[in-house]
């Protein structure tokens, strides 16, 4: 089994060298995917043996989808360049996937991590987005930001990147349990990163969140049918509340009482639909899988 390691890098002096090095010493080819760095990345991680290329586009997404194109391993390893994810726990996320287990396997960090390793807000903030994600998209997964994580070659030559900022991993996530293929997590250590970080916590954070409802679409249409649904009955129901207060106090609303009566219906129909389009969706992702299982074997 081929597996590269590729490291998407932007100003990553301080812990490129390292991250490559460590990842050489275990066997591996690293590919570092540059987005135009300003510093001595590209220099260093070339001394310490890997192959260098300027991605496309700007943001770690492009950087990604730039070494999706290029490569034709077996596996691939994503990692970033801040040192923040021991090299030698990629085992970890190998094993999975020689064991015939997982299509893609994520790297969970709050395992185990380093103290400043996360700041209080990032902290906070990926606990919400995780719980999010788990109940828009009913996957038990307490990670989907990590930036370590391994997939096969049928995984990532089957997604299109659409996402270019750190939002990317989530739609990895989401694009590979949409065409049906199996998806792990194992836990790994996670220390405090080298040089600073390019993450904006409030805007990042408001992106990722974002970007996580409106991916719901291609996982799983029904649910974000459902959520239209349910937006609709809620709007009734204050509506409605409303109305029979004042009702009770001797006041009539008859136009808010026909707004009250739409607003539950579209609910109503939405949430119909949202059954329909679950049944049919998820028929479809099960003959993917099932595909995917056949194409294994042969």
């Amino acid at each position: 089994m081929k597996v590269t390691v590729v490291v998407p890098t932007l100003n990553e002096e301080k812990g490129i060298g390292k991250v490559v090095s460590d990842f050489k010493k275990l066997g591996f080819d690293v590919l570092v995917v540059d987005g135009g760095s300003k510093d001595r990345t590209k220099e260093i991680a070339e001394k310490n043996g890997a192959k260098v290329v300027l991605q496309t586009g700007k943001g770690k997404g492009n950087a990604i989808s730039d070494a999706f194109k290029i490569l034709d391993s077996d596996v691939i390893v994503l990692v970033d360049g801040d040192g923040s994810y021991p090299a030698e726990e990629v085992k970890r996320l190998l094993e999975p996937i020689e064991n015939g287990i997982a299509d893609h396997v994520i790297g969970n960090r709050f395992h185990s991590y380093e103290k400043g390793a996360f700041t209080r807000l990032n902290l906070f903030g990926n606990k919400i987005l995780n719980v999010f994600f788990r109940f828009a998209y009913g996957v038990n997964l307490h990670d989907v930001l990590s930036g370590y994580r391994a997939l096969r070659k049928e995984v990532y030559k089957s997604i299109e990147i659409k996402k270019s900022g750190f939002e990317v991993e989530v739609e990895l996530t989401v694009e590979t349990l949409a065409k049906g293929f199996k998806v792990a997590e194992v836990p790994i250590s996670y220390r405090k990163r080298e040089g600073k970080t390019k993450l904006k916590p409030i805007r990042d954070g408001f992106r990722i969140g974002k970007a996580i409802y409106e991916m719901l679409k291609r996982y799983s249409p029904a649910r974000y049918i459902y959520f239209l649904g349910a937006l609709f009955i809620f709007l009734g129901l204050i509506t409605g509340s409303y109305v029979v207060y004042a009702w009770l106090n001797g006041v009539t609303h008859v136009l808010l009482a026909i707004l009250t009566t739409m607003f539950v219906l579209m609910g109503v129909q939405f949430l119909v639909f949202g059954v329909i389009t679950h049944l049919l969706f998820r028929t479809a992702v099960e003959l993917k899988g099932e595909i995917n299982r056949l194409m294994k074997k042969f």
